[in-house]
């Protein structure tokens, strides 16, 4: 084992910590560790982003345990610079340490023994960033990927970081933010309802089924039915829906909540522009139930 760690150039230092599921396993690391020789600093897990993200030193790296391994990773990544992995073999030891230059090691609790964690510490300590590993056959990286992981870790370095004068004056322009996202809901495209007059939707997922519905204010959904039952919540907006099969009424606004049965006959009336998220099992069809100047003139009797 203590040749493993004897390639290191420079001398490391072990920021650890854990919560209660993976105390266990961290202490039996911690002692692996001080046997190698290894600066280690026994912490709470909570403080292990913090300190690896504020070190000065390349050579400074965390260990983290809980049940899964996962939680503690999530959290440490929180912090700018840290680039934690949960690993649960030695190829993944390997390959974060190649791919991605791991600084922070996550290990499970629960699923791996401390002789296991052992074998993928002492790769994960050992394996240069950019070396040959399990993702690239075993074989040195292109020219073009160690080009591109080089890159990768400058702009990485960036992640979270924004400048005094940035957090309190500057606000992020919606219209060029590039970020996946948080450009979905400003770049939505709605398709026009031809069979209902000033409405527009948009698909978010197929099967099990889900959209976003827009409908102007006076906008009237003739009675319909569907082959399928629909959930709906109100994003905006004021609608009334009369559920005709059962001679209910519902006047819905912001956050309110409606399920209309498969084949129930519902007729719709939009007060305010409204904006609604509907979600159902199936594909979209819809069979009308009468016309829209029937719809109008019973929804003008009502009121």
């Amino acid at each position: 084992m203590a040749g493993a760690v004897s390639a290191v150039e420079q001398p490391l230092k072990i920021i650890t910590g854990a919560d209660d599921f993976g105390a266990s396993l961290k202490d039996a690391m911690v002692s692996h560790l001080r046997s190698l020789g290894i600066d280690v600093e026994d912490t709470g897990v909570y403080w292990i982003g913090r300190r690896v993200s504020a070190s000065t030193s390349s050579e400074v790296r965390g260990l983290v345990c809980c049940g899964t391994g996962v939680g503690v990773a999530m959290f440490a990544n929180k912090f700018p610079g840290v680039y934690a992995a949960t690993c649960l073999s030695v190829e993944d030891a390997v390959n974060a340490r190649s791919i991605s230059n791991c600084n922070v090691l996550a290990l499970s609790g629960i699923k791996t023994s401390p002789e296991t964690a052992i074998e993928i510490f002492d790769a994960w300590i050992k394996t240069p960033f950019k070396s040959p590993c399990p993702a690239s056959g075993s074989e040195p990286w292109s020219s073009d990927i160690s080009s591109f992981l080089d890159n990768s870790l400058s702009e990485m370095s960036q992640i979270g970081k924004s400048t005094a004068t940035e957090s309190k004056t500057k606000k992020i322009d919606e219209t060029t933010a590039s970020c996946a996202i948080c450009c979905l809901a400003k770049n939505r495209e709605f398709t026009p309802v031809d069979i209902m007059p000033g409405g527009s939707m948009k698909i978010v997922r197929e099967t099990p089924t889900s959209a976003i519905v827009r409908f102007k204010a006076g906008s009237v959904e003739p009675a319909h039915h569907h082959t399928f039952g629909h959930d709906l919540v109100v994003m905006k907006g004021k609608k009334s829906v009369w559920n005709l099969s059962k001679k209910e009424r519902a006047d819905l606004v912001d956050g309110d909540y409606l399920f209309t049965p498969a084949g129930d006959v519902h007729r719709v009336k939009y007060h305010e522009d409204t904006e609604f998220f509907i979600t159902w099992d199936g594909l979209w069809d819809i069979f009308l139930d009468e016309d829209i100047e029937t719809a109008k003139k019973a929804i003008e009797e009502e009121a």
